[in-house]
C-alpha cells in the first residue's frame, strides 16, 4: 500500500520495487525490458489511499470520503507520477493501476461526488490525460456491488452511486475509463453496460471502447511471455513459490 508517510521515500521505493518486479534482462528479455522473468506490477491506490476522513477505512460506508484538510492533493500524487509512472528501468511505467474506493471530496472540477473508480476526471482527465498513463486501470474490489444495510456491514462499495443499478455502475465505470473490474467474474452486467452504451453512442463507439481495454489487458499478457508459453512445470513452481530461503 505504501512505504511510509514520507512521499519522497514512497516515491523512491515504489520506483525501485516496480523496476525490480517488471524488468527482465539478457536472454530472458523479450522487448523493452519486458520478458519471461517480468511480473506486471499493479500500483494502488490512485490517487492516494491515505486520506480517509477521520482516518476511517473506505472498505466500509463510514469511510467513503477522502479529504485534504492541508490542501495536499498534489502531494498524494507524487509516488505515482514521479515513481510508479516514471521508472528508471526500460519498462517505463507500472503496468496496471487501481483507483481507490473513496470519493475525493471537493477535488473534481466538475463538482461530481463519485468514487475514483467512477470518476472520469480521476481516470481519463487526470491519470490518462494529464499524466499520460498507458497501462491497465482495474477497479478496487466490489465497487459495483450493493452496499450493506448499515455502514458497519462489509459488503459492496459503490460510493457516490449507491442509487444506480449494478449494470449502471458498470457502465459509469467503463465510461470513466476502467479496463477491468476487480472482484467481478460475472460478464452479464458488463454486457448489459455495453448495451446501455450502444443505445447511447452506437455500436461502433462501444466496440472501440471495449477493444481499447482488451488491447491493454492482452499487452500485459504478451509482454511477460504468457501468450507464447503459458505452461508451467509444477515441480519448478513448488521449489520457487514460498521458498523459505527466498522468503528470508
Amino acid at each position: 500500500m505504501t512505504f511510509g508517510e514520507d512521499p519522497r521515500l514512497a516515491t523512491d521505493m515504489a520506483r525501485a520495487y516496480i523496476d525490480g518486479m517488471q524488468t527482465s534482462e539478457g536472454e530472458k528479455e523479450i522487448e523493452n525490458g519486458w520478458g519471461y522473468e517480468s511480473v506486471n506490477a499493479m500500483v494502488k491506490h490512485w490517487p492516494g489511499g491515505g486520506t480517509g476522513e477521520g482516518g476511517r477505512d473506505a472498505h466500509w460506508a463510514y469511510g467513503k470520503f477522502g479529504v485534504y484538510p492541508g490542501d495536499n492533493f498534489e502531494m498524494q500524487l507524487r509516488p505515482f507520477i514521479y515513481g510508479a509512472f516514471r521508472l528508471d528501468g526500460p519498462t517505463a511505467q507500472a503496468s496496471a493501476v487501481m483507483p481507490y474506493y473513496t470519493i475525493s471530496y471537493d477535488q473534481a472540477p466538475d463538482g461530481t461526488t463519485v468514487a475514483k473508480g467512477f470518476s472520469r476526471y480521476m481516470i481519463t482527465a487526470l491519470l490518462r490525460g494529464k499524466f499520460k498513463y498507458l497501462g491497465v486501470v482495474c477497479t478496487d474490489w466490489g465497487i459495483t456491488a450493493d452496499e450493506g444495510e448499515t455502514p458497519d456491514i462489509f459488503a459492496g462499495k459503490p460510493w457516490g452511486v449507491e442509487k444506480l443499478s449494478v449494470e449502471e455502475r458498470h457502465y459509469l465505470a467503463l465510461m470513466a475509463g476502467v479496463d477491468q473490474f476487480g472482484g467481478n467474474n460475472d460478464m452479464k452486467p458488463i454486457l448489459a453496460a455495453y448495451l446501455i452504451g450502444e443505445k447511447e453512442y452506437g455500436e461502433d463507439y462501444m466496440r472501440t471502447r471495449f477493444e481499447t481495454s482488451a488491447i491493454r489487458l492482452l499487452k500485459n499478457m504478451f509482454q511477460v511471455g504468457l501468450f507464447e508459453n503459458p505452461y508451467l512445470d509444477p515441480g519448478v513452481s513448488e521449489e520457487l513459490v514460498g521458498n523459505p530461503e527466498f522468503m528470508q
